[in-house]
């Protein structure tokens, strides 16, 4: 197999053992002229270089509405090694209604490589020749390929379709169904136009992750092309392309030898390799290092070891298939600059398989305390897919972390409990969820009073248990017919009856979002729903501790990415705080309990919308809670500052995130003006809506500000461009973070291979911190001013996307 670019190329007559297979979907516009529906049987035959080969396949239609449906795959015994260039798949549609002799429906012919000499792949539509058994000869007779001068718009769309299906062409949802919308119209109108269109037959060739394509074995199959005096590209191959040129692999061998190392102890970079080395050492984590910049980081690896920035470049830029300088580059790891835990979390990225690399990435994490530790457990939790062995170093340190610390414990059992359905990893998450329970069945009682091993696991255990009882209570609420006030009523009604036992636990059940905290009960007159297709329950919970805790649980719903959102966001918190800037952020408490429910701290709040509508502005809903003459706009200060400030905050981190479908009901307001949104099920720049604007910043919240001249208007910008700059300096670190998150199954992160590298672009780490304020600033402009006047049609949309 040769790679160039996109393009592979199979030697076809000994590289590929696998069977030729395709897929019979449907048949289109086939003549009824019997009162009886017929029934058809395709007939399959191979040609090779027109001659017949292997057995011929025969598979029954069964008809279902205008065409017949069957989608059945065929596998034939011949070997797509046996192929050549001028193969053909033969298609012969009979009719067996009468019982007796068959008649010939029609028959169509497709070569197997186009003119290119590529393997076809994808959805093929076949036009039928009427009463004609299909023939295999070279040139065929009932070619299945319509002839150009005879194709109309539908052909077109249709060859645009495959092309979609097989991923050459962008998807986006909302345009997708226009446009396949209006397809099918015109699909109606042609059809009602030509009265007696041919029969057909679509087939599905299987698709390759690469362009296959046909060559002979030995020299290049290809002759040369011939000179063209037009305009006209032509494809000329050259089979070493992609190879490795033997003369720079020896080169290149004998520069990274050990017997350099010697030498290579004593070197120092010049002033511009030196540069050189400066620019990879910042470059992001998603970045591939090309292999002169490998072969740079390499022979200065020695005065390198100095900077713990360099430690994850020189990683990447070892051959770990050498043992000898795999061994060499494990003896120079331990003697590095210790690295910082950012870093230390792409060291545990699928990219690095080494033991002792992920390793030495667990012994820097143990220097992380319990609340640092707490922003990754997720991430961590995930590294254990990527671990060589069930019981990793990582495993083993998650577990005992979890001993010493009862939220640590919780939260990692319950991130297991969810993978537990991941069918690639079952055995692996069973296993350390094993390790994780007999580790703390171990544990003994101290003097002070701590609970023992088995009394602490047990109060895990009972989350699980009461997490099923919430789950029975919504599937008898939801089957309730009628108003959201009968579901109310039926809720309040289990609670004191037949789950009465919910209202007062026989010992207290530690909270799955805040473990530290003891619920004894529910209240359930002050328990309800909302009012929403999956009717999730609002519940209130009494605590030892004399106060109440609310919680909404949802069932029917994949909580998952809100969860990453809401740990991302807690994240970005917390790195602004430590840089002394507070922005109020509300990282309200998500926590999901498997693949399709979960729980959610309730936060008091209203909705824009539901503030708009009741008091016609931000304004004056603020005042109404924090009211002050003498203050701006009739609001006391603090609150205004607490608004401002929370809008930038999230202004900020939805725009690094791409957050998308933001509306004024997922946008809520507490009384003491904390800004914060909910509902993550679009992220990474997905949209259901087009033309989102680039901020998701909404006019009802400038207004409150004063407008887009005022005094604090200006303010909020400040505190948007200071934090963008402050999120910039760890954008590593969430890079990272979310590289880890890849093979989740998280729809919008797993879905889409080129996230990071979107999230990537919005940290703009091609800007200093000058010209990023500038970017940043321009950006809060463009987004504003599609919130005022329309003046343009690009305005005019952004607009749009906001009511």
């Amino acid at each position: 197999m040769v790679g160039g670019g996109n393009e592979f190329r199979f030697f076809l007559s000994c590289d590929i053992s696998l069977p030729l297979a395709f897929r019979v979907l449907h048949a289109e516009h086939i003549l009824i002229t019997q009162q009886k529906v017929p029934e058809l049987f395709v007939e399959c035959k191979l040609y090779i270089d027109g001659i017949l080969f292997g057995l011929p396949v025969k598979t029954r239609l069964e008809p279902s509405g205008p065409t017949y449906f069957w989608n059945e795959l065929i596998t034939l015994s011949t070997k797509y090694r046996d192929l050549t260039s001028l193969s053909q798949l033969a298609f012969t549609v009979w009719d067996v209604s009468s019982g007796e002799d068959p008649e010939i429906v029609g028959g169509a012919t497709i070569f197997l490589f186009n003119s290119k000499r590529q393997l076809k792949t994808g959805r093929q539509k076949l036009r039928l020749w009427p009463k004609k058994e299909a023939d295999g000869g070279v040139p065929t007779t009932t070619p299945g390929k319509v002839p150009k001068n005879e194709r109309g718009e539908i052909e077109r769309l249709e060859r645009l379709v495959n092309k979609y299906e097989r991923g050459q062409i962008q998807h986006v949802d909302w345009l997708d169904r226009l446009a396949f919308s209006a397809m099918e119209k015109a699909k109606e109108k042609e059809c009602e136009r030509k009265a007696n269109l041919y029969p057909s037959l679509v087939v599905e060739l299987c698709s390759f992750e690469h362009r296959v394509v046909f060559q002979e074995s030995g020299a290049n199959f290809y002759i040369p092309a011939p000179v063209s005096l037009s305009n006209e590209l032509v494809t000329v191959w050259d089979p070493e392309l992609g190879r490795t040129n033997p003369s720079e692999h020896k080169q290149l061998k004998l520069a990274r030898s050990l017997t350099r190392g010697i030498v290579d102890r004593d070197l120092k970079p010049s002033s511009n390799e030196r540069k050189l080395l400066q620019m990879i050492i910042k470059f992001p984590p998603t970045r591939t290092l090309e292999v002169d910049e490998k072969q740079l980081v390499w022979k200065f690896r020695f005065s390198l070891m100095s900077e713990k920035k360099a430690l994850t470049k020189f990683v990447r830029s070892v051959d770990w298939s050498d043992n000898q300088e795999a061994k060499q580059a494990i003896e120079l790891i331990g003697k590095w600059e210790m690295i910082d835990v950012a870093d230390a979390l792409e060291l545990l990225s699928p990219d690095f398989e080494s033991d002792e690399v992920r390793g030495y990435a667990v012994s820097v994490l143990e220097r992380a305390d319990d609340e640092e530790l707490q922003c990754y457990l997720l991430q961590l939790v995930q590294a254990l897919r990527f671990e060589r062995s069930d019981k990793s170093r990582m495993a083993l340190f998650l577990v005992n972390r979890a001993l010493s610390n009862i939220e640590i414990a919780s939260f990692l059992r319950w991130y297991i409990l969810v993978e537990l359905h991941s069918p690639a990893y079952a055995r692996r998450y069973y296993g350390t969820y094993d390790m994780l329970e007999n580790s703390m069945m171990k544990l003994v009682g101290r003097e002070d009073g701590d609970e023992d091993g088995f009394r602490l696991w047990q109060s895990l255990t009972r989350q699980t248990d009461l997490t099923a009882q919430l789950c029975s209570i919504m599937k008898d609420v939801r089957n309730v017919r009628g108003s959201a006030q009968k579901k109310i009523e039926k809720l309040r009604q289990l609670l004191s009856g037949v789950f009465s036992e919910l209202t007062n636990f026989d010992e207290p059940i530690r909270s799955p979002l805040a473990p530290t905290l003891l619920l004894t009960g529910v209240v359930p007159q002050e328990s309800s729903i909302f009012k929403s297709a999956l009717n999730p329950l609002r519940l209130t919970f009494k605590t030892a501790s004399g106060g109440t805790s609310k919680i909404i649980y949802k069932k029917g719903d994949d909580l998952r990415q809100d969860q990453l959102v809401i740990q991302t966001v807690s994240l970005m918190d917390r790195l602004l705080k430590l840089e002394n800037l507070d922005l109020h952020l509300t990282p309200y408490r998500v926590l999901a309990t498997g693949q399709d429910e979960g729980m959610l701290e309730f936060i008091p709040s209203s909705s824009l919308a539901q503030i708009l509508s009741e008091h016609r502005s931000i304004t004056s809903y603020l005042q109404k809670f924090h009211p002050d003459e003498d203050g701006p706009f009739g609001i006391t200060a603090q609150c205004l500052e607490t608004f401002i400030k929370s809008c930038a905050g999230y202004s900020v981190i939805t725009y690094i995130l791409g957050v998308g479908d933001r509306h004024l009901d997922n946008l809520l307001l507490t009384d003491d003006g904390r800004l914060f949104h909910v509902d993550f099920a679009f992220i990474l720049g997905r949209d259901p809506k087009p033309f989102p604007p680039p901020m998701k910043l909404c006019k009802e919240m400038v207004e409150a500000m004063g407008g887009a001249e005022s005094q604090y208007y200006t303010r909020f910008k400040s505190y948007c461009c200071e934090a963008y700059n402050i999120l910039r300096k760890s954008s590593s670190l969430i890079l990272n973070l979310f590289k880890l998150m890849e093979r989740s199954g998280i729809p919008d992160i797993s879905a889409d291979e080129s996230g990071g590298l979107k999230l990537q672009e919005k940290f703009r780490l091609d800007l200093d911190d000058e010209e990023a304020i500038h970017f940043f600033q321009d950006l809060i402009n463009e987004s504003v001013s599609a919130l005022f006047p329309q003046m343009v049609e690009t305005i005019h949309r952004w607009a749009q996307y906001w009511r």
